[in-house]
Parts: structure tokens; C-alpha cells; sequence
């Protein structure tokens, strides 16, 4: 029998992810818990006043949440709950983003943060970390500055040298979560006095240090994101993480690992802020009616839910790929920049549907609703910054579409392993060199979805476009118009490991065909987009005008589809 789409939504009332072991359950249960015990009104009223939660760490800090779910294996110290297994890290991602940032921001850093330190051979540091992260300590990333943001190259994180292998640091880090509190910070800078790559280092810094001196929030937030200064900052061999490429190589393996968490925040939110929009427009009536007995508002409602599900389809079936990765198949690090830039950006698109239907209701103080819309604007902005993602993938355009090659099926991964391979990536290179399996095959075993096959069509020709009209040297130049040409590419990226997720789980026609009327929209406004850039050539033009597709309706899907949607208009509501 297929699977409702609303059951892959996550619900409080009901969670219990089966395919999880004992452990995993109980954390993820007691974290929701405790988050409904505090109630809405707690949640709101300390979201609005910028409250520090120190009563949430402390909660962390108990039931070992940080702890069991972010120690690889290696430094677990025989603590057979103790892994680094990304389906219940994206788990813990969704649980947190559903109650707002604020809880899953500490949480997201402090991934961020010991990334340096789980990728490093420096096995005291290593212990260090894993020692202070099991007493409920948290994590920072000490990356960007604030002259620089996060351009590596240009660190003004200095460390001299004092002659006996050791060193004083000397500088200021910018927008650095946590920063505040954490006892592992995981600092990038550069050696004094050494020139090309080899003068990158990170080491492990402590904000407890006298000599770490704690600036400023620089944001208005629950969350802290600080700016701090290091001042003859004593850095020992035991401290130092990576020099060097390795040191670069760190920085960019720790966001591919890191920055994955932000999907599933957006998905988090999104839901939380659906449910809430879905009650107040139901329950409300205008005019004799319930507002959801008007046509636009049911549009509304069935192109969010669209989104939102096809946003979770595609993040459930990229942590496979993240799960099974090694040397030989590093497909995800092309599945990675479209979790970030992508996924982030329908679950704003997912708030802003919804924000045109609850209308003032989104703006009062005592509701989800306003957090939702807020926070999800965050994520492609601050963590996900879309034009660098969507440069990052074009990448691997010519070998996704052009070279494909056989690849054995990728498995759900639910199973209760490390993912030890996400810390030993290797060097940050040769993009150019990774491979993917044929893209048509998810297509084409979906072909009897009617907007699966008005999609495809539309693949086919952006393929057409690339063969016949490709962009020539200077538009390459053009991030403007070579973006557009990503926003493209990307939808057909986004549509495979969706329809292949659909398959696994057996999914009902009706949504998936729901989500690709959406994407048919999509591909004919980024291919009038793409008509209108000042670079655009007229056989480019010409094509773009003829990649424009209507969506298949059928009503009586659609109508189906509304019904399910209506269905959750009293599925959940937060304890208040």
C-alpha cells in the first residue's frame, strides 16, 4: 500500500522513529519532551526578549543529548551509544529546527565546531573534546572574520612562533556561535612569517582562557553569535589541529559535513509553522465560510505542502548518499550544496505561502507562525549562502548530465553505524573527477506521473540548450547569468533524489505528481528568467521561450491532495 506523504511529517504528539535503536529513541523523545513541557507561551515570550538558555544546555548537559549523538565511534571510549551516524544527526536537526533556531542553532555550531577536531590526528585534542562535549560542554567554529567573513585566504588570525614550537595568537573572530561558552573552539589562522599554503592552521582554543576576551553579540538573538579577540593566546603542539593543506582541507570537509544540518532545520520549521497555519485558517471563518473554502487559499496550502514534502523526500534520501560514501563515490558532495541553498530556500518559500494566507496572524507575538517566517529567511542567508552553492554546483554539471556512470543502488541507511568516512574525507579537491549514475533512470521509472514527464521533457531540453546553445567564455564570466543557468540545473538535480526516495518509501501518485506540477512552474519561470539576463543570446532566448510547460491537472488528484492537507488542521498543536 503507498505511503501518505502526512506521515512523513514530523509530529510530536505521535514521533517514535522505529528504525532507530533504544538509545537513539529516548534521546530524541526526551528532547521533545522537554521542549513541550517548557510549553509555547515559555518558547514565544524568550524567543522575543532574546533570552540565553542556559536551562536548555543544562538539559543537553544531563541527558548527554550533544554528547551520544555527535562522538564518532573512535573517541567514544567503548560507549557503544556513542556514534557519528548522520540519519539520527538529521534527525536531532528536524527535532530542534521544528521549536525555532534558537534550540538548534547551539546545536548546529557545535557540529561545526568539532569538525577541525574529528577530522584531526591529534588524539589529545581529540580527547579533550570528546571529554568536555560529555560533561555538556558545546562547540565553536572559529572560521569567519569580520573583515573577510569567511574567506579563508585572508585570516588575520595571527600566530607567531616563539622558538620552542610554540605559539601566540593574536586576533579577532567574527559571527561565531556559541562563542560565548564553548570549551572547544576550533580557531582557523595562519603563521606568522610563512608564505602559501603552508602557513593555514587550526588549533583548539578555550573560552574559559584569560586571554580569549569576548567582544559582543553581534546579532539581536536568543542565540549568542559572538565576537571575540584572542591576545597572546598560548598555542602548544597539543593544541594544533591541522597546518597546512590539511588545515584548509578541514575548513571545507567540516562545512560539507556541518552545513548538512541545515536542511533539515528549514524542514523543521516549515512543518512546525504548517501545522499552526493550517488550524488558524480552518477554525477561522470570513464571510459564513471557513477560510479554506477559498480556492486561493487551498492553492496556497497544496503548493506549500508540495514543497515541504518534496524538501524532505530529497534530505532523507541525500543522507543515504552521505552514509555510503568513500574515496570512490563522492556523489554527495554534489547532493550537499543543494541541501543547503535549495532545501533552505523552499522551506522560506514554504513560510512565505503560508504568511500570505494566515496574513496578520503571522506577525503576533504568541505564535509559531512569526518564528517560522523569520527563521526561515536565516538559512539561505547565513549559513546556506545560496550563490556560492549554486556556483559550487554547476561543478559537477558536464559530469552529471553527460558522463554518467554504473554505480551500484544506494540502500536506505538507517542502520546503526559511524560514518567514519565523513571525517576522513581527504583533500578538498578534484571535483572535477567525481562521477554520478544516470540521472534519466529516476525519470524514466516515474514516467507514468503525468508532471513527471512534462519535467522530463523540460530536462531534456535544458540538455538540448547545453548541446546547441551552451553559454560561451563570457557568460561563463557572468555569475548573474550563470546562476540562472544553475537555478535550472539544479531543479533536475533536486527532482532525482526526490523521485528516488519516492520509489523506496512507495509514495503516493498523487503528491509526487502534486510536486512536480510545482517544479514544471518552477522550470518555466527560471527559463523566462534566463531569457531576460542582459547576456543571453537570441538562439538562448528562443530557447527558453520553448522550454515553458503548462502542468497536467487533474482535478480529482489534486482535490486528494487538498484533503490530506486539510487533514492536519488538528494533528498537532504545541503544548501552550
Amino acid at each position: 500500500m503507498p505511503v501518505s506523504s502526512t506521515s512523513l511529517l514530523l509530529n510530536p504528539h505521535s514521533y517514535d522513529p522505529e528504525h532507530f535503536d533504544a538509545e537513539t529513541r529516548r534521546v530524541l523523545r526526551a528532547t521533545i519532551d522537554w521542549l513541550e513541557a517548557g510549553g509555547l507561551a515559555k518558547l514565544t515570550s524568550e524567543y522575543h526578549a532574546h533570552s540565553w538558555y542556559p536551562d536548555f544546555l543544562e538539559f543537553v548537559a544531563k541527558e548527554k543529548v550533544f554528547a551520544t549523538l555527535m562522538t564518532p565511534a573512535r573517541d567514544a571510549g567503548g560507549d557503544a551509544d556513542k556514534r557519528w551516524d548522520t540519519a539520527r544527526v538529521a534527525a536531532m536537526s528536524e527535532v530542534l529546527g521544528f521549536y525555532g533556531l534558537s534550540y538548534w542553532y547551539p546545536w548546529q555550531v557545535t557540529c561545526l565546531g568539532l569538525g577541525p577536531v574529528w577530522q584531526s590526528d591529534n588524539d589529545a585534542a581529540r580527547a579533550r573534546a570528546a571529554a568536555a562535549l560529555d560533561g555538556g560542554g558545546v562547540a565553536a567554529f572559529g572560521l569567519s572574520e569580520r573583515e573577510h567573513g569567511a574567506d579563508i585566504y585572508a585570516s588575520d588570525m595571527v600566530l607567531t612562533p616563539n622558538g620552542d614550537g610554540t605559539f601566540r595568537a593574536n586576533g579577532g573572530k567574527y559571527y561565531i556561535g556559541n562563542g560565548n561558552v564553548a570549551q572547544t573552539v576550533s580557531v582557523f589562522g595562519r603563521i606568522d612569517g610563512v608564505e602559501g599554503p603552508d602557513q593555514y592552521v587550526f588549533f583548539y582554543a578555550d573560552s574559559t582562557h584569560p586571554n580569549y576576551h569576548l567582544v559582543q553579540n553581534v546579532v539581536p538573538s536568543q542565540n549568542y553569535v559572538s565576537e571575540f579577540r584572542l591576545e597572546d593566546y598560548p598555542v602548544t603542539p597539543e593544541d594544533v589541529l591541522h597546518t597546512g593543506e590539511a588545515a584548509f582541507s578541514a575548513a571545507l570537509n567540516t562545512v560539507n559535513v556541518g552545513k548538512f544540518n541545515l536542511c533539515f532545520g528549514a524542514i523543521g520549521l516549515a512543518t512546525h509553522g504548517f501545522y499552526e497555519s493550517i488550524a488558524h485558517a480552518h477554525h477561522r471563518v470570513l464571510y459564513g465560510k471557513p477560510v479554506t473554502a477559498m480556492s486561493h487559499v487551498r492553492a496556497g496550502f497544496v503548493e506549500a505542502y508540495a514543497r515541504l514534502i518534496a524538501g524532505k523526500l530529497f534530505s532523507d534520501r541525500a543522507i543515504d548518499y552521505f552514509r555510503s560514501a568513500g574515496p570512490e563515490d563522492r556523489r554527495y558532495l554534489l547532493f550537499n550544496p543543494v541541501t543547503k541553498m535549495k532545501v533552505t530556500t523552499e522551506g522560506e518559500r514554504v513560510m512565505q505561502l503560508l504568511g500570505d494566507i494566515v496574513a496578520a496572524k503571522g506577525f503576533e507575538k504568541d505564535n509559531f507562525i512569526a518564528i517560522a517566517k523569520y527563521d526561515t529567511t536565516c538559512l539561505p542567508r547565513l549559513e546556506g549562502t545560496v550563490a556560492v552553492n549554486l556556483a559550487l554546483v554547476l561543478k559537477f554539471m558536464p559530469a552529471y548530465l553527460f558522463q554518467p556512470e554504473i554505480f551500484e543502488p544506494v540502500p536506505t541507511r538507517q542502520d546503526a553505524a559511524d560514518d567514519a568516512f565523513l571525517w576522513n574525507q581527504g583533500p578538498a579537491r578534484g571535483l572535477g573527477k567525481i562521477r554520478f549514475h544516470d540521472w534519466r533512470a529516476a525519470y524514466a521509472a516515474a514516467a507514468d506521473v503525468p508532471n513527471v514527464a512534462v519535467f522530463t521533457e523540460q530536462a531534456e531540453a535544458f540538455v538540448e540548450l547545453l548541446m546547441t546553445a551552451p553559454p560561451a567564455d563570457a557568460q561563463l564570466g557572468d555569475l548573474d547569468f550563470t546562476l540562472a543557468v544553475g537555478e535550472l540545473f539544479t531543479l533536475i538535480v533536486y527532482g532525482q533524489l526526490i523521485l528516488e526516495q519516492a520509489a523506496l518509501l512507495d509514495l503516493e501518485k498523487d503528491v509526487l505528481d502534486e510536486i512536480f506540477a510545482v517544479f514544471v512552474r518552477d522550470f518555466s519561470a527560471g527559463a523566462i528568467a534566463l531569457h531576460g539576463k542582459a547576456a543571453s543570446t537570441e538562439a538562448q532566448q528562443a530557447w527558453a521561450l520553448g522550454a515553458i510547460r503548462k502542468p497536467v491537472l487533474d482535478e480529482d488528484a489534486h482535490e486528494r491532495v487538498w484533503q490530506q492537507v486539510l487533514s492536519l488542521a488538528d494533528a498537532y498543536r504545541m503544548n501552550p
